[in-house]
């Protein structure tokens, strides 16, 4: 698991789920071939999933901190983004709903059980704001398993994870054990809305 993936890892399980580490799932494509039609089967990575009693979660987890950020033309899938292959749970259609349904069948859930989630650590040019609100916008109107596509950013996040260090038992977790350190240390400053460890 990398590291950002452990961090929205700990995140999740605040909300109630067993977290898995990166699951590949069959996916059936039909390849270039022009003179025949030939199908291809390989397996789709997912980043985690996320599972508790009425619920699973397929997370694409990308963190981009130090690099431009998360684009929205390359979350949409626009022609000649890059990117867009990086994306293509969120944005390929047929290759989401074949992922969904397989993902479904293999854990025991329903089809309008499953969740796609785009957790994001640093979106690109944050303070002209170019890029997030696109991004939620489209998320939010893409109907994927039991509703819309749900877009998580960092701050959300970071909530989470700093609630789940205030427990007081000891958690042999590396980003949970990080947060208290650094508490500890007295390098976490309270900010308005955040939870402060020792309050």
């Amino acid at each position: 698991m990398e590291a950002f993936e452990s961090f929205v890892a700990v995140a999740l399980e605040q909300e109630g789920y067993v977290v898995s580490e990166a699951v590949k799932f069959p996916v059936a494509r039909k390849t270039g071939k022009v003179a025949y039609v030939e199908i291809q089967r390989h397996g789709y990575e997912v980043d985690l999933v996320g599972a508790r009693a009425n619920r699973l979660v397929l997370a694409t987890v990308k963190s981009f901190f130090g690099s431009q950020g998360v684009r929205w033309q390359d979350v949409k899938g626009e022609p000649g983004a890059k990117n867009r292959k990086s994306y293509a749970l969120l944005n390929d259609p047929a290759l989401r709903d074949q992922i969904i349904e397989a993902a479904a069948e293999r854990y025991g859930y329903k089809v309008k059980q499953v969740e796609l989630h785009l957790y994001v650590g640093h979106f690109a040019a944050p303070k002209l704001k170019l890029h997030e609100p696109v991004i939620r916008e489209w998320a939010a109107e893409e109907l994927a398993g039991g509703g819309p596509i749900k877009v998580i950013g960092l701050s959300e996040i970071a909530d989470s994870v700093i609630e789940a260090a205030t427990v007081k038992q000891y958690r042999d977790n590396a980003v949970v054990v990080t947060i208290k350190a650094l508490d500890d240390a007295g390098r976490i400053a309270g900010r308005e809305g955040a939870t402060v460890l020792h309050s």
